[in-house]
C-alpha cells in the first residue's frame, strides 16, 4: 500500500512541472521534446540527466503518447 501511495504522490508532484532544463534530472519516464524543436521526440527514463540538444542547452517538455505521429 505504501508503494502505491508514493507513486500517486510522485505523479501529482510532476503533473505541475511539464518542462525541465538541460542538466536537470528527468522527473518521470516518458517522451520529451526540446523546446525549440517540438517535432523531435526522445525517450528518457526517470533520473536521467537531460542533455543539450544540438550542442545547445534547452528546455525539455514532456509529450503525451498521443501527441506523437508517424510522418
Amino acid at each position: 500500500m505504501k508503494r502505491i501511495a508514493l507513486l500517486k504522490e510522485r505523479r501529482s508532484a510532476t503533473a505541475g512541472a511539464p518542462s525541465t532544463a538541460t542538466g536537470s534530472h528527468c522527473p518521470v519516464s516518458g517522451l520529451w521534446s526540446p523546446d525549440h524543436d517540438p517535432h523531435t521526440v526522445l525517450s528518457f527514463f526517470e533520473g536521467h540527466v537531460f542533455p543539450a540538444f544540438d550542442g545547445v542547452p534547452t528546455v525539455w517538455r514532456r509529450r503525451s503518447s498521443g501527441a506523437v505521429s508517424a510522418n
